[in-house]
């Protein structure tokens, strides 16, 4: 897009912003202004309300330290303007006056690290000389300043700050579309719009991130998608996936990947296809190229039925929104039919020149990104096949609390449980169901309240008889001991264990837990959302009482004395 088109597409977004607004501030030490537009067309596009504003030019270390109410703060601090000309003039500084000038800009930035360490999220961009040394063959002062200086800040930077790798921005347009010397000489403004724009694609997976935006699973058509041919038509033996085969090998790579995403974002692998359905358990089970097999898939549906009720009923089944979903199909009359029909949903049209397919799904891989790993990414697929079990295991019974009952359900509860900040930060930016507030933590937040001694971070983990759901609970409990009163700050469950009454045990168990803490008042509010409906009731089902609603947020007490435990006998409650 042009910058003219950019400016107008986001006056047009600005004038329909909903909810909160997610706060992003831009310190640099050179002109970067026209970053403001394109960052905010690009969040708010994706459905996030941002609002970008800038620190002073070249006062970074004086506004880090400014108090800020930011949600994200980025960061441009480029080498050339550390020392007024130090692009040109480094050359000539001796090997001691480089490791000086390098003490001093590593103890600036520990300086601001420092400082910046309340915000939830900062983006540090790393050093970088490719635009003045692209053309020499030999390694000058400015790339191993860049160099050493990014082996310094690799070791030092904190849960919530988070690198960027400006060199692969400028890869992505080349190194003569990312600069603009013209405006460099003139007003220290070296990037040019296409590097934004690119700046913008680059980090606006972590902004998804933060906002509980990014998907959860990938679901793939079959004939012409994940293999090569048609299944009814060429057979198991004919259809291309062998690495060694020029068609093959690309749908090799494409199922490669789509592993990558599954063993290392925790992303949900399934099939919607309109096939024989022994066929397609024939190619899982038996064909020798086949990397993609049925343990790999938390969902299949492989049927003649259309693919607009088949991902419904996927999403059903999963308990994950549309929007959490992307689908990869070959036909263009199935893609714009759920482009039209279930727009919520991301469709990825395979390419018609097929050696684009596996680029396509690399490109992709931003939606699923997430800021960490835990065991319950890594045990996903698991913990779904588990979940498909008990929903079967469900239809025999006629009584929902005779079946409730025979699950044998337990509940742990942690309290400050830090070898856990990692699952707290994800399930805050994921859960969005049941999720009475729908406030965001990362890392460094969850970190922090857990050694404030007015706070307690309280967790739950789930189990029964098919398994381990891990950690799918998390309240933050906020108390004011001298006058007996507590609030609930967040108040959150992963949909996985939602229909089991575990969100009542859980309530039981807070209760419990603030009576020891001396508190006599519990406040709580609830923030409507378009997702959240569900718990909207929550806290009257209770027993709190509203207080009042203004705009989207309705305010509610306790009166802890009165709280009468709903004492579920079929959940056993243990605490660590």
């Amino acid at each position: 897009m042009k910058y003219t088109e950019i400016l107008s597409e986001n006056s047009r977004y600005e004038k329909n912003l909903k909810g909160e607004r997610y706060s992003i501030k831009v310190l640099s030490n050179i002109v970067v202004n026209q970053l403001g537009d394109i960052l905010e067309y690009g969040s708010r596009k994706a459905s996030i309300p941002a609002i970008v504003s800038f620190g002073d030019y070249d006062n970074i270390i004086q506004d880090g330290f400014n108090p800020t109410d930011a949600n994200l703060v980025i960061i441009f601090w480029e080498l050339p303007n550390f020392i007024e000309g130090l692009h040109y003039r480094v050359d000539a500084l001796t090997n001691d006056e480089m490791t000086m000038l390098e003490e001093k800009i590593v103890n600036e930035i520990l300086l601001v690290f420092d400082s910046l360490e309340s915000i939830p999220l900062v983006l540090f961009n790393r050093f970088s000389s490719l635009l003045f040394n692209q053309s020499t063959p030999l390694q000058g002062h400015l790339e191993t300043l860049a160099n050493r200086l990014n082996n310094r800040i690799d070791q030092m930077v904190l849960n919530n700050i988070h690198l960027v790798n400006v060199d692969k921005v400028i890869a992505t347009v080349g190194i003569q579309n990312s600069a603009d010397f013209r405006y460099f000489y003139s007003s220290k403004a070296l990037y040019t719009i296409a590097f934004f724009q690119a700046y913008v694609n680059t980090i606006l997976p972590y902004i998804l991130a933060a906002n509980g935006k990014m998907k959860k699973a990938i679901i793939f058509d079959c004939d012409n998608t994940l293999w090569g041919g048609i299944l009814g038509e060429d057979g198991l033996d004919n259809i291309s996936l062998s690495p060694n085969n020029r068609v093959g090998t690309v749908f090799s790579e494409v199922q490669g990947l789509a592993l990558s995403l599954k063993k290392n974002q925790g992303v949900l692998l399934g099939l919607c296809s309109k096939n024989n359905p022994a066929d397609v358990d024939k190619v899982l089970d038996e064909h020798p190229d086949m990397l993609i097999k049925k343990d790999d898939l938390s969902i299949k549906k492989v049927n003649w039925n259309d693919k607009v009720s088949n991902l419904k009923q996927i999403s059903n089944e999963l308990n994950i929104g549309l929007d959490s979903i992307v689908f990869v199909d070959d036909s263009d009359f199935e893609v714009e039919l759920i482009k039209k029909e279930l727009p919520e949903i991301t469709v990825l049209k395979v390419p018609t020149k097929i050696y684009k397919y596996p680029m396509l799904l690399r490109n992709a891989f931003g939606l699923f990104f997430g800021m960490g790993q835990t065991d319950e990414d890594r045990n996903k697929t698991q913990i779904y096949k588990q979940q498909n079990e008990r929903k079967a295991e469900e239809k025999s019974f006629s009584n929902i609390d005779d079946y409730l009952e025979s699950l044998g359900l337990k509940i742990r509860v942690y309290v400050d449980d830090s070898s856990s900040i990692m699952r707290l930060a994800q399930i805050s930016q994921k859960t969005n169901q049941f999720n009475l507030t729908t406030t965001r933590y990362t890392d460094s937040l969850i970190s922090k309240l857990i050694l404030e001694s007015n706070v307690r971070v309280v967790s739950i983990s789930v189990s029964d008889k098919f398994g381990e759901s891990g950690i799918t609970g998390l309240c933050i409990l906020k108390f004011d001991r001298m006058a007996k009163a507590g609030h609930i700050e967040t108040l959150l469950m992963s949909c996985r264990i939602i229909g089991r009454n575990i969100e009542y045990a859980f309530m039981d168990t807070l209760i419990c837990l603030v009576k020891k803490e001396g508190v006599s008042k519990l406040n709580a509010s609830y923030r409507k959302t378009s997702k959240n409906e569900q718990v909207s009731d929550f806290y009257t089902r209770c027993g709190f009482t509203s207080l009042d609603t203004i705009e989207s947020v309705t305010r509610y007490s306790l009166d802890v004395n009165n709280y009468k435990e709903k004492d579920i006998k079929y959940i056993e409650v243990l605490s660590e």
